[in-house]
C-alpha cells in the first residue's frame, strides 16, 4: 500500500461507531493482537501541559537510550505528527505499513457496522507501531478525558501523570473541576505509582482519595519543590528538589514560568521510574540533557523574532500565558493575535486577557475550522471587556500581517486555539 493511498484509506470511512466506553475499541485490539499491552505505557493526563510533560519524558528516555515512542493528539500541523520514536516523527511509508496491517481489521469492524472513531483508530495504530518498533517505553498522551479515553485501553502503565486539571470540555467531562479531575483519574491503576500537580487542592484531592481507593502509591510535585534562579529571553535556570535535599541545577529553553512546574512534574516522574525500574543507566547528566533538549511546538515557542505562539485555550492556559506576558510587558509594547473555537469559554479568557495583561493592540482572526468563532464576535467581546484597540480580520493571513504591522519593536503573542498555531506556521 502506497503513502496516499493508505492516508485515504484509514481516513476515508464515514460510518463510525461512537460508544461512551471502551468494549467496542478492546474488540478491535483484540483482532490486531492487543499491542496496546506490549510496551511499558507511561499515561499522561490533565488539562494543561500534557503536551510538555509528555515531551519532557520522552526527551530524557531517549537521552538516556531507551527506544521510546510518543503519542499525542490533536495534530495541528500534519496529520503523522501525533506519532513518534525518539523523537523522529512516523514517516508516510513506516504510516503505510501499519495502516497495511491493520486493513483486515479496519474492513471487518465496518463491514459490521463497529468501526472505532478516528481518535481511536489513531490510537490503535500508535500503540500498534510502539509494539512493531520494540520501543522499551511509550509516553501516552490522554485526549480530553481518561477513564473512557481511547489512551486508556492499555494494560501496560507503569506510571500515570497527572498535569493542570481546569474547566474544559464541560458538555463532555463535568461542570465543576472536581467531577473533571474524577473523570480524568480514572486512568489510575491498582498498585502503579501516580505523580500528580498538587497545586490547586480540589483536583489534588481527588487524584489522592483514588489513588488510596485503588491502593496506587501517589507522588505530589508542587512549586516550592523548585525555585527560579533566572528567566532569560532563551530560557530559565532553576533548581528542583530542594524539599526532599537533592537539589539539582537544571536549564529549559523556554521562557514561560508554568514550564518549569512541568519539568518538576517529569523530573518526578522519571525520579519514581528509578527506583520502580532499578534504573542504573539513567545518570543525573543524561536528564539534565534530556530535559535542556526539550523543544515542544506552540508553548510559548518564538517563530520569528519578536513574534511568541502559545497554545493557551482554557482558563489555566491563559492564566499562565498572562504571568509570562505581563513579565515582559515592562520592557515591550504587547500586541495580541487572538482566535477561539465555540467549545471554548472564551469570554472569560478575553475578560482575564484584558483585566490583567491590557494589551496595547488585540487583533482577532476567524481560523479555518468548522467550530471557530467569528473574529468580529471576538473583536467585540474585547471591546466590551475594555480593550479599545481592536481590530477583526476574516483570515488568519490577514490578521498576522497586521498584528506583525502594529508589533513595530514590541512582541506580538499568538494565541488561544492551538489551529491558529497551525495556521500561522503553514504562512511562514
Amino acid at each position: 500500500m502506497k503513502e496516499a493511498e493508505a492516508e485515504r484509506f484509514f481516513y476515508g470511512f464515514e460510518n463510525h461507531f461512537f460508544d461512551m466506553g471502551l468494549d467496542n475499541l478492546r474488540k478491535f485490539m483484540q483482532t490486531l493482537g492487543n499491542p496496546q499491552d506490549k510496551v511499558k505505557v507511561i499515561h499522561v493526563a490533565g488539562t494543561n501541559g500534557k503536551g510538555s510533560v509528555s515531551s519532557f519524558i520522552a526527551e530524557i528516555l531517549t537521552e538516556a537510550g531507551f527506544k521510546t515512542g510518543r503519542y499525542h493528539s490533536p495534530a495541528v500541523f500534519e496529520k503523522r505528527e501525533i506519532i513518534a520514536v525518539d523523537g523522529k516523527l512516523i514517516s508516510g511509508e513506516e504510516f503505510a505499513i501499519q495502516v497495511e496491517l491493520m486493513k483486515s481489521a479496519v474492513e471487518i469492524a465496518d463491514k459490521e457496522g463497529r468501526l472505532p472513531t478516528i481518535f481511536e483508530l489513531e490510537t490503535a495504530l500508535a500503540y500498534q507501531y510502539f509494539a512493531y518498533s520494540q520501543c522499551d517505553f511509550a509516553v501516552i498522551e490522554c485526549g480530553m478525558g481518561g477513564l473512557t479515553d481511547a489512551t486508556n485501553i492499555t494494560n501496560s502503565v507503569v506510571l500515570s501523570v497527572f498535569t493542570s486539571i481546569s474547566m474544559d470540555h464541560i458538555q463532555y467531562l463535568g461542570d465543576t473541576v472536581e467531577a473533571i479531575a474524577g473523570e480524568k483519574a480514572g486512568i489510575i491503576k491498582k498498585g502503579i505509582p501516580v505523580i500528580y500537580d498538587a497545586n490547586r487542592h480540589e483536583t489534588a484531592q481527588v487524584i489522592e482519595e483514588t489513588a488510596q481507593r485503588v491502593g496506587a502509591p501517589a507522588y505530589p510535585v508542587r512549586r516550592e519543590d523548585f525555585e527560579i534562579r533566572e528567566i532569560t529571553s532563551s530560557g530559565i535556570e532553576f533548581s528542583y528538589g530542594k524539599t526532599d535535599g537533592r537539589q539539582q541545577e537544571y536549564s529549559i529553553p523556554f521562557i514561560a514560568r508554568y514550564q518549569v512546574m512541568n519539568s518538576a512534574l517529569a523530573l518526578k516522574t522519571l525520579e519514581v521510574l528509578r527506583e520502580q525500574q532499578d534504573f542504573t543507566a539513567l545518570t543525573d547528566s543524561q536528564v539534565k540533557a534530556g530535559i535542556g533538549g526539550t523543544r515542544w511546538q506552540g508553548r510559548m515557542e518564538t517563530i520569528q523574532p519578536g513574534v511568541i505562539v502559545d497554545g493557551a485555550h482554557n482558563e489555566d492556559g491563559v492564566a499562565n500565558f498572562i504571568e509570562t506576558a505581563v513579565y515582559f510587558r515592562d520592557k515591550y509594547r504587547i500586541v495580541l493575535l487572538f482566535s477561539a473555537v465555540d467549545d471554548k469559554d472564551y469570554p472569560h479568557m478575553i475578560r482575564r486577557i484584558c483585566s490583567e495583561l491590557r494589551p496595547a493592540q488585540v487583533v482577532t482572526a476567524t481560523i479555518q475550522e468548522e467550530r471557530a468563532v467569528d473574529a468580529q464576535v471576538l473583536a467585540q467581546e474585547f471591546r466590551k471587556n475594555g480593550c479599545t484597540c481592536v481590530q477583526a480580520e476574516n483570515s488568519v493571513k490577514e490578521a498576522f500581517q497586521q498584528a506583525a504591522e502594529l508589533r513595530g519593536d514590541g512582541l506580538l503573542f499568538c494565541i488561544g486555539s492551538l489551529y491558529l498555531i497551525g495556521e500561522i506556521k503553514s504562512l511562514i
